[in-house]
């Protein structure tokens, strides 16, 4: 999914927090030091006492994992990890193409499938494949043979267009529905979302764009979603949290991009259904992706954390902590997500290779078009 990358920290509905990822799912600051050693790393023997060393794992800002999902780890095969958090999921999979050849460390997750290809193409990863991967896996596996043998999906969120439902209520204006919607004039200086060029979920909405349009249409779509009043901001919460009228944001603007899974945080204490609504008709699908990286000091151990991060111990803990979908059908979501958080049943596409073929050149003509 950074993103998504990916994901700032909202506290929502008092005791509820959002931190949405990726893609690797919101825009990302970059990390004081790559090499820094998040709190939620093991440290010291293993409780199985067969310590096989450290495996080390190179992720995107958004990464969390808690501290007794990594102890199992290391107590099912007898290596420790250290989190290396390098950026978004962009800046992360640049990083790993500069330092291919001094490779950051052994496992990497966090590339999604708008940097898959770059990183598939520039080599950085070897190939593995799970021992055993999870039934649910295989419908988010990269269409490449080549890279579905070096990046293993661990789980998707969909970047889609949310709406304040009480303020449409209150305005007694129907919501739109569609993107075509977000261009009508009953819509006018109502939207607001994060650049393409600043934000992976900006990135997500321009790519959703290209998918519905296509690559002659999406332009003329974007100049006058620009002449209907949209709002550009640098990054997902500025737009959530400062633009968008819905959640806890006292803003003025009632459409907002973010993600599919963002509405159960609007359910106000005491209440039973949440004040915003995801449109579904609206969503691009982002999916992050983990690999074993070629000349990794610990290829065994990476290969390890591979296999565990979609196993179910590991992949129940994927919505509460990085507010994404795990790929692994038999994990249960919470309540909240099972009712409140349903993803879109047709997501827009792009291919992996086209979106690495044609990013820079999208990304020129959207600013030109965005800045005026």
């Amino acid at each position: 999914m950074n993103p998504i990358n990916h994901r700032v920290s909202l506290a929502l509905a008092g005791t509820l927090t959002l931190a949405l990822s990726a893609c690797s799912l919101s825009s990302g600051e970059p990390s004081s030091s790559p090499a820094s050693t998040a709190a939620g790393s093991t440290q010291g023997t293993p409780s199985s006492g067969h310590a096989k060393g450290t495996v080390v794992l190179v992720t995107h800002d958004s990464f969390v994992a808690p501290k007794k999902t990594l102890e199992a780890f290391t107590k099912q095969t007898g290596y420790q990890v250290e989190v290396r958090k390098n950026g978004d999921a962009g800046e992360l999979t640049n990083k790993l193409v500069l330092t291919k050849d001094s490779p950051l460390g052994d496992a990497v997750f966090g590339i999604d499938n708008t940097f898959a290809s770059r990183a598939v193409d520039a080599g950085v990863l070897s190939d593995h494949t799970p021992t055993n991967p999870p039934a649910g896996m295989a419908p988010f596996a990269l269409p490449d043979p080549k890279a579905a043998r070096q990046l293993t999906p661990v789980d998707y969120g969909d970047v889609c267009v949310n709406i304040d439902d009480r303020w449409f209520a209150k305005k007694g204006i129907n919501p739109p529905k569609t993107l075509d919607d977000l261009t009508k004039p009953a819509y006018k200086n109502l939207f607001v979302t994060p650049g393409a060029a600043t934000s992976s979920p900006g990135l997500a909405f321009l790519l959703a764009t290209i998918g519905k349009y296509g690559e002659q249409g999406w332009q003329d779509y974007w100049k006058k979603l620009m002449a209907n009043g949209t709002r550009i901001t640098q990054g997902w919460s500025d737009a959530y949290s400062v633009d968008f009228s819905g959640g806890e944001g006292k803003g003025s603007r009632p459409i907002v991009l973010s993600y599919a899974s963002s509405p159960p945080f609007t359910i106000p204490k005491g209440g039973d259904k949440p004040t915003t609504s995801a449109l579904l008709d609206t969503c691009f699908r982002q999916i992050e992706y983990a690999g074993v990286l070629k000349g990794a000091k610990n290829p065994a151990g990476a290969a390890a954390l591979v296999d565990f991060l979609v196993s179910p111990t590991f992949q129940k803990t994927v919505p509460d902590n990085m507010y994404v979908y795990p790929v692994n059908d038999s994990v249960s979501l919470p309540p909240l997500w099972a009712k409140w958080a349903k993803v879109a049943k047709h997501p827009f596409t792009v291919a992996p290779k086209k979106i690495a073929k044609d990013r820079r050149a999208w990304l020129e003509q959207w600013s030109e078009i965005a800045t005026g």
